[in-house]
């Protein structure tokens, strides 16, 4: 095949008709071709029937990017895990650049350079699917010796499926943070007309600039339009959509901030979850590896949580339905309440949330929900289960089994709304 990536191509297959830019493929069976609409389709070699180069790509000398340094801006750093966020594709020659150098990310983000000085740190490459805990470790030791040499705040790239996991376990993990840490992500990439990955990132770092905000947050889209982002709750975030520029809301609460790409910050509540000023930072990074999260569903067997058991795992989140329901109730589901309460019995610690995601469980509407209680089973109030996971997962690496059943139950990130004030909108 004379066509080579970044090489516009007309491809025909017995069935249609295709052309565009030639992009990269891992796949020896497949071509990947970029359509003008920006989106990538695939097609298997084999049913190719033949292949116009429509017109061969343009050699590019690359360009040398000087990272200015300004001594009356602030130093924002970057930490990039991998994600949509950290790359981008040059279809003139089918080139990928990521931005894991801080002249890669200024040739990709130039509009930052002119809010703070940056500071580009890789952690990982990793796709956020395959983010371990681990990793969470790595990340919170990068803040910490960021904080340590006075910068004005972080901003940590990552996959968006995950994202809300990482935000959560670093609010934990973080205790007393003194800078801002904000979680961003793009769900287009950057090559893309449609991408959100800029508006993010000039937003992320014109909210550290321009305010005093402590702890940890996520700033993603506010809506699909690049006008706004929102300053969202690390431990009540969720991503809500699969493709979606807004897709991060937060859940059962309401976004912290307001800010737009140019630096116009409006803070939508008056109280909300951050360190206290000036307390001493005291950061708590271990993490227990053996913690589950298992939904309740329609015929589950008692096998599955006894897998649990059986492995020696120490903490079970339970996603269950309506206000914390599991099939324990009757004579065929009976063995699934026996199976919880072993699991208790040999040291397990077991948390109740709910799949509905909006509202709260609640341990004593119900006789089988006090049944339940009775038991051990730690009732979540209005958690999120990914949220419950990974703050259960953070007190048994940190505390005493009788700590953490207290510690549960307890607001300690804003990971819990105390009392509802309003029911909020379901997206």
């Amino acid at each position: 095949m004379d066509a080579k990536p970044g090489d516009r191509v007309k491809i025909v297959t017995k069935d249609v008709t295709n052309e565009g830019i030639l992009l990269p493929s891992e796949e020896k069976d497949t071509l990947v071709l970029k359509l003008d609409s920006g989106y990538n389709v695939g097609i298997v070699k084999k049913n190719v029937k033949s292949i116009t180069v429509v017109k061969k790509a343009t050699e590019r000398k690359e360009e040398k990017v000087v990272v200015p340094h300004n001594p009356k801006l602030p130093t924002v750093a970057i930490l990039h895990t991998g994600g949509t966020i950290a790359s981008k594709v040059d279809y003139s020659s089918g080139a990928v650049t990521a931005a894991y150098t801080a002249e890669d990310f200024i040739k990709i983000f130039p509009e930052v350079s002119r809010i703070a000085n940056i500071d580009v740190q890789l952690i990982a490459r990793l796709m956020s699917e395959d983010m371990r805990f681990k990793h969470y470790k790595l990340m919170a030791d990068a803040v910490i010796e960021k904080q340590k040499k006075g910068i004005k705040g972080v901003i940590i790239g990552h996959g968006t499926d995950t994202l809300a996991y990482s935000a959560a376990a670093l609010a934990f993990m973080l205790e007393n943070i003194q800078i801002p840490v904000l979680f961003i992500g793009a769900q287009r990439s950057s090559d893309r007309p449609s991408t959100d990955a800029a508006v993010n990132v000039q937003a992320a770092t014109q909210f550290i600039v321009k305010t005093d905000f402590r702890g940890v947050a996520v700033c993603m889209h506010e809506n699909m339009n690049d006008d706004t982002c929102v300053i969202l709750p690390a431990c009540k975030t969720r991503k809500m959509h699969t493709t979606r520029r807004d897709a991060f809301r937060a859940v059962n609460d309401t976004p912290i901030a307001r800010v737009t790409p140019t630096g116009e910050v409006t803070f939508l509540k008056k109280e909300f979850y951050q360190p206290e000023k000036g307390k001493t930072f005291a950061p708590k990074l271990k993490i227990e590896e053996k913690v589950g999260l298992l939904k309740m569903y329609p015929n589950l067997h008692p096998e599955i949580i006894d897998v649990f058991t059986k492995h020696g795992y120490k903490g079970l989140v339970l996603e269950g339905t309506g206000l914390g329901h599991a099939p324990t109730n009757i004579e065929e589901t009976l063995p699934n309440y026996e199976a919880l309460k072993t699991f208790i019995k040999k040291g397990g610690m077991v948390v109740m949330t709910s799949q509905c995601l909006y509202g709260r469980v609640h341990p004593f509407v119900y006789t089988n929900l006090r049944r339940l209680a009775e038991i051990g089973i730690i009732f979540g109030e209005d958690m999120l289960p990914e949220t419950a996971y990974v703050k259960l997962a953070w007190l048994l690496g940190n505390y005493k089994p009788e700590e953490v059943k207290k510690l549960m139950a307890q607001n300690m990130r804003g990971e819990i709304t105390l009392r509802t004030e309003r029911e909020f909108d379901v997206p």
